[in-house]
């Protein structure tokens, strides 16, 4: 598949319509659709025709998360590295994104869900960030974000411990705004898609910005040190420990972690 097919895009209505497509490799994201997701969000900020987005995956993968394989050979290498840029883009995105999760969300399939503005899911949709269990600091500032919604011990047990957990928990949780019938989760999200762009797009920009504005700064430094320390194994700060690894001394580890993602019928794909 070629890797412009692998994140579709489509302006309808006044809605960007962003939808990773690599169902045969559920939806594991590498460099070059990292990249594509990048442009799309910056697109959105910068065309005034484009006044929601809406995320969303395959039917039975939003994103697996990360592919290990892709990342050890074209790891980042710095703050323009794609996978960098879409975090930046996300981070900073004005204009409002609304996801629509389908099926599995793993890694940053459930991280980058903090920084969208509203999220649907499917109610066979389930959720899981496994960032230690795989050796991994949990990225997309989800350290910073996910105590400041779920509390401290929620959140603990969420990365601590990496277990899945279902669509009706995320919404609990707050995570999700709400979950629908599979059937009935495009429409939802795309509804709610279209009262955002009917609104006046000023005040839905200013109002977004206003509430994110006390998180902007600490999450852009959340993510440059949690980028410093992937990229570089450099120690993290008052402890002299690394948090993980470089990626050569990794390379066996995330070979036996992508034999176990496909023995969980997660082809080829890890997350971080």
């Amino acid at each position: 598949m070629n890797s412009a097919d692998l994140v579709l895009t489509e302006l309808e209505d006044s809605i960007l319509t962003i939808r990773i497509n690599r169902p045969g490799k559920k939806n594991a994201l590498n460099t070059a659709m990292y990249g594509i997701l990048a442009e799309a969000l910056q697109r959105a900020d910068h065309e005034p025709a484009i006044r929601a987005v809406l995320l969303t995956g395959c039917d039975d993968s939003f994103t697996s998360g990360n592919d290990i394989a892709d990342f050890v050979n074209f790891p980042p290498t710095g703050p323009d590295s794609p996978v960098l840029r879409f975090m930046h883009a996300i981070i900073g995105a004005e204009t409002p994104i609304i996801a629509a999760v389908s099926g599995a969300a793993v890694g940053v399939g459930t991280t980058l869900l903090l920084h969208c503005d509203l999220v649907y899911a499917a109610a066979t949709a389930t959720f899981q960030m496994p960032f230690v269990s795989l050796g991994l600091c949990p990225e997309a500032g989800s350290t910073l974000l996910l105590p400041q919604l779920v509390g401290h011990q929620r959140a603990s047990e969420l990365l601590l411990l990496g277990e899945s957990f279902s669509a009706a928990r995320a919404e609990q949780l707050g995570i999700v705004t709400a979950v629908v019938p599979p059937e009935d989760l495009l429409r939802t999200a795309r509804s709610k898609a279209m009262q955002l762009a009917a609104q006046p797009a000023a005040a839905v920009r200013l109002t977004k910005s206003l509430l994110k504005r006390g998180n902007t700064s600490h999450l852009q430094e959340t993510t440059r040190l949690k980028s410093a320390v992937s990229l570089n194994g450099s120690p993290l700060p008052r402890r002299g420990k690394r948090c993980r690894p470089s990626w050569s001394e990794e390379n066996r580890t995330f070979q036996n972690l992508t034999e176990s993602f496909h023995r969980q019928d997660i082809s080829a794909a890890g997350c971080f």
